[in-house]
């Protein structure tokens, strides 16, 4: 079992997501940042779909109740097993009963911690995801909570890991499905403008601040079918781009798509980072 002392801002149980049911209005979900996940899975013996903790931020203290292996990876922060600082981005044995500190990021802002058996809730749709539009998945932690872990399996490996850069983060998009609904002065303005990343951003979506897009069709859609990595564009036209917990149809026009593969990088960008989009062959 795993016992939360500190929960921290937001820390959920994550895993690789629930792609499929679209079609009954249920998000993705799964880690911001697969690839961090991943890694942290592969550090202490975990198959890559295992079940992990995503940690925002202000990280979050742990105690373990069984010796088990451990990784954190993701957003760069201390790390203490006990109050000894241990190493970030590779495998570390924590004993039975010992405390385990994630600390405030200090790059990035999303933290993954892996422990060799993953964390053992009930999957819901196939994930052990938590979904923070539509509420499935395990809650959000809170201080006191108790996790089951899964039967330790595997060996630690060591490998090298790319912790977020802090520096502007660039985006490849395609246009449409409803590019035409926004002048050509939008679109021009969508892939030669610097954004930044506002800080009423989350898990649904990243909102960025810069040019406007301004629209050529007045008017609002009848809601449709919505991706990861759409950029939509509000009344006010500021376009958000969607993550994980993104909602599975909207309203307002989608301007282009992000390549899935730049995404982890928005999730670990910092309000006031700059980011730039570009076409897919800049």
């Amino acid at each position: 079992m795993l016992e939360v002392i500190r929960a921290g801002a937001l820390t959920t149980v994550q895993d690789l997501g629930r792609p499929g049911w679209a079609h009954l209005g249920v998000p993705r979900s799964g880690a911001l940042d697969a690839p961090a996940l991943r890694l942290a899975n592969r550090l202490v013996g975990n198959p890559p779909f295992a079940a992990g903790l995503e940690i925002t931020l202000t990280g979050c203290v742990l105690r373990l109740r069984s010796a088990r292996t451990v990784a954190v990876t993701g957003a760069v922060g201390d790390i203490t097993v006990d109050g000894v600082a241990v190493g970030f981005g590779s495998p570390v044995s924590v004993p039975a009963g010992s405390v385990l500190s994630v600390g405030r990021a200090r790059r990035g802002v999303r933290s993954y911690l892996a422990v060799n058996g993953g964390i053992a809730v009930p999957p819901v749709l196939g994930s052990r995801s938590t979904d923070v539009l539509s509420g499935l998945g395990p809650l959000p932690l809170v201080d006191g909570m108790v996790l089951p872990l899964g039967v330790a399996a595997g060996s630690s490996t060591v490998e090298s890991s790319d912790p977020p850069s802090g520096g502007p983060v660039s985006l490849r998009v395609r246009l449409g499905p409803r590019s035409d609904w926004f002048t050509p002065a939008a679109v021009e303005a969508l892939c030669g403008a610097r954004y930044t990343v506002n800080p009423m951003s989350n898990r649904i979506g990243a909102r960025l601040a810069g040019a406007a897009l301004p629209r050529s069709i007045a008017g609002e859609l009848p809601s449709e079918g919505i991706v990861l990595g759409a950029v939509q564009v509000p009344p006010d036209g500021q376009p958000l781009v969607f993550l994980a917990d993104h909602p599975t149809t909207g309203g307002y026009p989608v301007i282009g798509v992000v390549d899935a593969a730049d995404l982890p990088s928005l999730a670990q960008a910092r309000p006031g980072t700059t980011v730039l989009f570009h076409g897919p062959q800049q």
